[in-house]
């Protein structure tokens, strides 16, 4: 179907009906910054290491005599009650930000909260949060994807009816947010992070940082975020249900001018947190290791980059610093998956150790697989559109080119399961899969 639209004065006939609620969408939900206001903005929140607590954090234009978040339980009839935080001034150009944290704990596991944030100066409107759950039984689904922009947001009211429907536990966004985040003194990244707002104030918006972030040593990405573990939302690691899942930055691999020590910095950090993943108690509570970041190991794209070489930096390290290959390091711990984005598609893996294809067996590739299972979501939307693929390689199992995103459903200790969403076809399911794990640990 095709629809004419008038903008601005000007018509046009456009045929992807998608596209024109993705921009009405955005004209809708970002509104236009005021420099200056002290009335809340981009609001999100983040879950931490701990998981009876949340980080809310949001922008102001200017500062305010406080930071603060009120909160109660979901339809409660008592008052609101007050949590201090912080702010910090952050100034990336031209425009002056001020970035307000405020951490909420002892909270209930699965459990709704309504909470306001601001300021004596400007309070936002009341918003509802679920928090994530815990138990045996407690099985979370997951929305994936990277490379989702401003401009061209593709998924953006797919992706809000899904947390709308209540569903849904975090959003794990694996890179490249707003395209670009520090463009036109980082009015950009301000629109997309209103544009994500109706669904980052209702559940947890875990991100990593992504090559279009690279601008100024990552700063707008390090200023706006608040991940866990104390390493300015670049990598980190958190526990949800029976998943332990690890963030971390393939960037400090390509981005060397600011600072090759971090590539080491990162890999020993990676190696004690799958020390701690792996002993016998704590597969025992989490017997799934999910690895994600922004540069996969391997693709069959046709635009060229690290992921085409057999040498990729990522998969295979670098004499140029400290860097000992991360597949070996993941095969060594039994990383049971990774997913990335990067390039605008989506690709499925056999289980691989260097292009070697292992499956646990030969009728059921991903029952007890025997190496890692690889996994790209990177065509959420942005203005770079869609990548192409080449004649599938032995090692892919599948490739799809649609506008879409991943759900991914820890069920138990021995299933999890994915499901990619074509935006291009109103929803259909147009891959799904489901890796088994009888026994927890190693290969």
């Amino acid at each position: 179907m095709n629809i004419v639209i008038k903008f601005c004065g000007m018509m046009a006939e456009v045929k992807n009906v998608g596209f024109v609620f993705s921009l009405a969408l955005i004209f809708l939900v970002a509104p236009i910054q005021s420099e200056g206001s002290t009335f809340p903005e981009q609001i999100h929140i983040a879950a931490t290491e701990d998981p009876t607590s949340v980080i809310v954090t949001w922008i102001t234009f200017a500062s305010t005599p406080d930071s603060t978040v009120l909160w109660r339980l979901h339809g409660s009839a008592i008052k609101l009650q007050p949590v201090s935080g912080y702010s910090t001034n952050f100034n990336d150009g031209k425009v002056k930000r001020f970035v307000h944290r405020v951490k909420l704990s002892d909270l209930k596991p699965s459990t709704k909260y309504d909470y306001q944030c601001g300021s004596s100066a400007n309070w936002s409107s009341l918003y509802t949060m679920r928090t994530l759950g815990s138990g045996p039984d407690y099985s979370p689904v997951f929305l994936v994807y990277g490379d989702f922009g401003y401009d061209n947001a593709q998924s953006m009211s797919r992706i809000r009816a899904e947390v709308n429907a209540g569903g849904i536990d975090a959003i794990l966004h694996v890179g490249d947010l707003a395209y670009d985040i520090f463009e036109d003194d980082g009015r950009k990244g301000d629109n997309f992070m209103n544009m994500i707002q109706s669904v980052a104030t209702q559940i947890p918006y875990m991100t990593l940082p992504g090559n279009h972030e690279y601008y100024q040593n990552f700063s707008d990405y390090r200023n706006r975020f608040s991940m866990p573990g104390g390493h300015e939302s670049i990598f980190y690691s958190f526990d949800v249900g029976k998943a332990h899942i690890i963030m971390f930055s393939t960037e400090v691999y390509l981005f060397i001018e600011f600072g090759v020590k971090q590539i080491g910095i990162q890999y020993e950090w990676l190696e004690q947190d799958l020390k701690k993943a792996t002993t016998p108690e704590a597969l025992a509570e989490r017997p799934w290791i999910i690895a994600m970041a922004h540069h996969p190991m391997y693709c069959s794209t046709v635009s060229f980059g690290d992921c085409n070489r057999r040498a990729s930096i990522i998969r295979a390290g670098t004499l140029v610093a400290h860097s000992d290959p991360l597949e070996k390091l993941f095969y060594k711990y039994g990383v049971d998956m990774f997913v990335s984005g990067h390039k605008h598609i989506y690709e499925r893996m056999w289980p691989l150790y260097d292009y070697q294809v292992l499956n646990g067996s030969y009728d059921a590739p991903y029952t007890n697989p025997k190496g890692i299972v690889h996994l790209i979501t990177g065509s959420a939307g942005c203005r770079e559109r869609h990548d192409t693929y080449n004649e599938q390689p032995d090692w892919l199992a599948f490739v799809n080119g649609d506008y879409g995103f991943t759900k991914m459903t820890v069920h138990n200790g021995t299933h999890v399961s994915f499901k990619q969403i074509s935006d291009d076809q109103d929803g259909k399911i147009v891959d799904s899969f489901t890796v088994i794990k009888e026994k927890p640990g190693y290969y």
